[in-house]
């Protein structure tokens, strides 16, 4: 079997070709860096040799093997909206044991993978994907994507004090970027604050909240880039309409479906189905979960 399929979202492997870690992860069998670590692995095969370094480029014509078995058809990319809860890992597999998201999402969605992560005690929004290369892209920073937080805080907050995040801060060796912090409302010994950032370092938020002298006590992500947390309930999941992927995402959605083949043209029943809904109902802004 070659993996010159096309899907809805254009082809797994373009005419001019392209490297093999980018092609297992565009299949969705896994990222991209997970990918590197399958061929330096000895799980993959093209044209009958197993590769030992992902720096090959491969064509519409080439027969790739994954422990032995051959790619799965391209399918459309899409992307699904998810309610974190706070006690689960955003792993795949956890070295200790402990519970992963992915063990609690519905098995109809077949394999996925997060777009960014949240630590255990962190809850709110994850994006998920079948697509491993666009996982990657929307991770990148240079997307400009703002992630905002809702994040409760011990101690009395100085609004001046956080001022200092917004020129960026250096913690321990590393660099944290622009941070906007708005301080909502201080209740007692605690209080609510609104952070905004573009990076998403590991545990950023509750570093630079150490380093003001000030402990996270609950955080939330209520958005990242146009998607929002919205109503939706812990543990929930839904998808984004296809529709509403492309205009939200630009420059970083999959490419345009080439015409298809005569042979794999859409029957009329499909070319009648009605088009997705579109961004004001799929993304309108919501009020953020309760305290």
């Amino acid at each position: 079997m070659t993996t010159s399929e096309t899907d809805q979202d254009g082809p797994l492997i373009p005419e001019k070709g392209d490297r093999i870690a980018k092609v297992l992860a565009r299949a969705g069998l896994c990222s991209r860096r997970d990918a590197e670590k399958w061929i330096l692995d000895g799980r993959v095969v093209l044209d009958g040799v197993k590769l030992t370094s992902p720096a090959i480029t491969v064509t519409p014509g080439s027969i790739i093997l994954v422990d032995g078995k051959a790619l799965p058809d391209a399918a459309p990319t899409r992307l699904w909206r998810y309610h974190k809860p706070a006690g689960l890992v955003t792993s795949h597999r956890d070295e200790k044991g402990r519970e992963t998201m992915f063990d609690k999402l519905p098995v109809e969605l077949g394999r996925v993978i997060s777009v960014g992560r949240l630590d255990l005690n962190s809850e709110g929004l994850i994006l998920l994907t079948n697509d491993g290369e666009l996982a990657r892209r929307l991770e990148l920073p240079s997307t400009g994507w703002i992630r905002r937080y809702k994040v409760r805080v011990h101690g009395t907050v100085d609004a001046d004090r956080l001022k200092l995040l917004e020129k960026g801060v250096t913690i321990e060796g590393i660099r944290y970027g622009a941070i906007k912090t708005e301080l909502e409302r201080q209740k007692g010994a605690n209080a609510w604050l609104t952070m905004s950032l573009t990076e998403g370092k590991n545990r950023e938020i509750r570093r630079v909240m150490d380093y003001l002298g000030y402990s996270v006590t609950r955080l939330i992500r209520l958005s990242y880039g146009p998607f929002q947390l919205g109503l939706l309930e812990r543990g929930q999941v839904e998808e984004v309409p296809r529709k509403v992927v492309r205009e939200q995402l630009g420059a970083a959605a999959p490419a345009p479906a080439k015409p298809p083949r005569p042979a794999r043209a859409a029957s009329p029943a499909a070319a009648a189905q009605p088009a997705a809904q579109g961004p004001r109902d799929a993304n309108r802004r919501r009020p953020a979960p309760r305290s």
